[in-house]
Parts: structure tokens; sequence; C-alpha cells
């Protein structure tokens, strides 16, 4: 079955690891699956340097949302510059996708960042945090002094520091 098709899909740029990581995220978002995988021709060995039937792309939805997974060597690597956000309804929203995407050597990072094992920066958030930080600068300053505390963020303490 082929993935909806979007105008605009992230492409994320792996060594080697493109399917590991495709399976890894669908396992972790709902309504999320695995769509084509397209793998090296011997054509262009001399420029790619992968054996012919490895794999070369993974096309991949998680919840709704297009992405494209690809085996293009070592020569780039994911920084914090770019980061994917992921809005939580629930405290158990939070925690559950925070265990999920640093099991296995992911790292914890301050103020609801982390990366996931493939090193793939994401930015876990309360839904309620524009709310949080609307109503004016006291209001605002509390709740971000509360935030910047935090590495997983806490729904019930920044709703407190909200007042």
């Amino acid at each position: 079955m082929a993935l909806v098709r979007q105008k605009i899909v992230p492409c994320l740029w792996f060594d080697t690891k493109a399917e590991d990581a495709a399976k890894f995220y669908v396992g972790i978002f709902k309504n999320s699956r695995i769509g084509r995988v397209s793998r090296f021709p011997d054509a262009g060995k001399e420029i790619h340097g992968k054996d012919a039937g490895t794999v070369m792309t993974v096309e991949f939805e998680l919840d709704g949302q297009t992405f494209t997974a690809l085996n293009g060597g070592p020569q780039f690597t994911f920084d914090e510059a770019v980061s994917f956000q992921v809005m939580c309804d629930t405290q158990d929203e939070i925690d559950n996708y925070w265990s999920k995407l640093t099991a296995d050597g992911g790292e914890e990072g301050p103020c609801g960042w982390l990366k996931d094992k493939f090193k793939l920066s994401w930015q876990i958030v309360p839904s309620i945090v524009p709310e949080l930080m609307s109503g004016g600068p006291d209001k605002a300053a509390r709740v971000m002094n509360a935030f910047m505390q935090m590495k997983k963020l806490d729904i019930a303490t920044l709703r407190r520091a909200a007042g």
C-alpha cells in the first residue's frame, strides 16, 4: 500500500541504518507504517559505494506524516539544528515517548529535548505549553524558570508554576 503523498517530505540521512531507524520509529508512533523500500543498483557504485541490493531508501509514515530514510553514507550526521516536536496532551504520552525514544542508547537533554539512538533530536512537548506561556510576562517567567530546570517535562509542575 502506498503512503500518502505529501508535497514536503523530510528526508533523514543515515550512514547504513535507514531501515533499522524506520522500523524503530514505526514501532513507537501509532498509525505508522513502512512503505516502499528501494535498493541500490550496480549503477553508480563508484559514487555511492554501496553494494547492489542493499537498502537505499525507506519510505515510512508516523501518525500521518511521511518521511524518507536514506542510507547516504557517513558524510553527514544529525545535529540539534533540526528536531521533531511531538505534541503531547497527557503526561502518560510524554512518559511513553520519552522512554521509547531514549531507549537503547538515546540521550536525555534539557527542556524536553532528547536524542534517540540514531542521534536524531526530538522535543517531547506538552501541548499546553503555548497556553501556559501566555498571560503576561510574570506568568511566562515562572513557567520558563520551571521549564529550564527539567529534562523530561512535567505537566503538573508547569501548571503549578503558571499559577
